[in-house]
Parts: C-alpha cells; sequence; structure tokens
C-alpha cells in the first residue's frame, strides 16, 4: 500500500498544479470510444437491461485489467518507475484544475460585464440553454457545476483508489462514471441499456459525496448568517429534493455556507425543468460566489485527501 499512498499524493499534486495537458492522449477517451462502439453493438433488440449489465461488466472489466497491467508491468521494472507510471494514471483521473479552470473561464467575462462570453463559456461545461441567461443565473450555472463535480470528478476517484491499491481502482470508479455520462439516461433510448450503469455510478457515489457535503459544512468558507446546526438541518433536509440521490449533498452544501439559494427554473434544448429550490436566500447569486466554491473545493478535496492518507497511513503501519 506505501507506493499507492505516495502516488496518490503524487497524483493530486500533478493535477492541482498541471491538470490535463490538451495534446495528451486521456483515457477517457479511450473508454468512451470502446462505450459508443459497445452500445452501436448492444443496444438493440430486446432484453437491453442485461445487455447493459453486459456493457458494464466489459467496460469496467477491460479498465481494471488494463490498469493492472500497465501497474505491474511498471513496478517490475522499478518501484519509482512504478510510482511514477501510477502517479501519471491518477493525475489523469482527477478533475481539480480542470474544474478550477472551466470556472474561472466564466468568472473572467462576467466580472468583465462580457454577457455573451460568459453565457459561450457556460455552455462548455453544463447542459442547459444558456443564450438567455442573465449574470445571476449563469453564476448559479457555474456554482451548481462546480459544486457537484468536486465528488464525480475528485473526491470519489480518490476514494477508491484509497479503497483498492491506487490507480486500479481509480480507474474503475472513472469507467463507472463514464458509463453513466454516455448511457446512464432517462429517455427511450437508454433507459433500459443504461439502466446498470446509472444505478452503479449511484451506488459508487453515495459515500464520497456525502462525505465531501459533510467537509464542506465543516470547513468549507462560510458566509451565512445561520448557525451551524440550522445550516446542517437545511443541508441533509434539502440534499434529499435534488433528482440526483447524490448531487443534492454538495450543492445544498455550497448553498447553505455561501447564504445563497440554488436550483431553480432550467432549459434544455427549449424544454424547460424545475429544479428544487437549495438553501435561503441571504444573499443574492454573484460572481464571487463562483470564487467562494473554488475555495469549497480546494478546502474539501485538501481534508478529504488528509483524512484518506491518515487512515491508509495507519492500515498501512498495522499490516
Amino acid at each position: 500500500m506505501g507506493p499507492h499512498i505516495i502516488a496518490i499524493a503524487i497524483g493530486l499534486l500533478l493535477d492541482r498544479l498541471i491538470g490535463d495537458p490538451p495534446k495528451w492522449p486521456h483515457p477517457v477517451r479511450l473508454i468512451g470510444l470502446i462505450i459508443t462502439k459497445l452500445t452501436t453493438w448492444l443496444n438493440k433488440g430486446s432484453s437491453r437491461k442485461t445487455k447493459g449489465f453486459l456493457l458494464v461488466v466489459i467496460v469496467v472489466g477491460l479498465t481494471f485489467f488494463t490498469t493492472v497491467a500497465i501497474l505491474l508491468t511498471a513496478y517490475s521494472i522499478h518501484m519509482w518507475v512504478g510510482i511514477a507510471v501510477e502517479s501519471i494514471l491518477i493525475a489523469s483521473g482527477l478533475a481539480q484544475k480542470s474544474l478550477k479552470d472551466a470556472a474561472m473561464d466564466v468568472y473572467k467575462p462576467l466580472v468583465a460585464k462580457d454577457i455573451p462570453a460568459a453565457r459561450e463559456k457556460l455552455s462548455w461545461i453544463v447542459g442547459r440553454d444558456t443564450a438567455k441567461l442573465n449574470e445571476q443565473e449563469i453564476t448559479r450555472g457555474v456554482v451548481e457545476t462546480v459544486s457537484e463535480n468536486i465528488s464525480d470528478g475528485i473526491t470519489a476517484p480518490l476514494f477508491y483508489a484509497f479503497l483498492f491499491a491506487g490507480a486500479p481502482g481509480l480507474w474503475v470508479y472513472k469507467a463507472i462514471n463514464t458509463l453513466d455520462s454516455m448511457v446512464g439516461y432517462k429517455n427511450e433510448k437508454y433507459s433500459d441499456f443504461g439502466y446498470a450503469a446509472a444505478k452503479l455510478d449511484d451506488i459508487a457515489n453515495y459515500i464520497p459525496s456525502r462525505l465531501t457535503g459533510y467537509l464542506i459544512m465543516l470547513w468549507g468558507k462560510k458566509e451565512s448568517s445561520l448557525s451551524f446546526n440550522k445550516r446542517m438541518k437545511g443541508w441533509w433536509q434539502d440534499a434529499k429534493k435534488h433528482p440526483s440521490p447524490n448531487s443534492g449533498y454538495l450543492e445544498a452544501a455550497t448553498a447553505y455556507q455561501l447564504g445563497i439559494q440554488l436550483g431553480g427554473v432550467n432549459t434544455y434544448k427549449g424544454i424547460t425543468s424545475n429544479r428544487a429550490l437549495m438553501g435561503i436566500v441571504e444573499v443574492p447569486l454573484k460572481p464571487a460566489h463562483i470564487i467562494s466554491t473554488i475555495s469549497h473545493m480546494n478546502t474539501s478535496v485538501f481534508l478529504f485527501w488528509l483524512w484518506m492518507m491518515v487512515i491508509g497511513g495507519i492500515l498501512f503501519v498495522i499490516t
């Protein structure tokens, strides 16, 4: 476990400082290509739930055994070669810098009052329609996106890296998450075929999302005037209103810590969707809340990593 703990720490640091170089090949693209090919082959005819389960088994299995094979080769050369390769694999599975950069790409034109540019940048990271959004709604889009992706993009991958020997655990999670993002839709085309992927993603994110939300509530930047007990009670109640069984725990935590309200009306390709409101309006949404949400991300990720390092270190000493 020792080399894996070192690789996780280096990988997190690499992602924080460098992120994903745009010209580098990314494993998620390869996983996505495999999913696309298999979906074309499997998502037709009868027994689509069974075929969707088969898709999950194939993609997750390929991802796991490929990652293990790469690491076995690297560690057989030398321990530090293995740590270096594993660190890169871990860094490429995290999204702290890319999430921050995407948020700042919207924040900069927003504070410059270039609303058309802010709308365009926001459209790159959200599925909702952005063409008519005002400053507050653009801000809400960024805050919600950053909040819910703290778990999906950073703490959940870290959780499974610590739980299952480094990069293999992380990339199994990333495969599940990618499956959900590509086929986990509740529509006619994917409702049956994507059922297994969507349910597995919900299960995989159950613990990390709640732990991350709790860390935000405990240590995230606080701008609310509400007492801790009132914020905690509101967080736990409002989180359950979100259509996702996990994302609400991140968004509600952000809302209660910052004294803002998230949720409301979104449109997707012209179709209106009413999301439950989370938080209490103490102040109106403003661009500065994007910076505060990034602060929540940085704090919760560091504390999540530190907590996992302590537990991992104790287990390493015991074993």
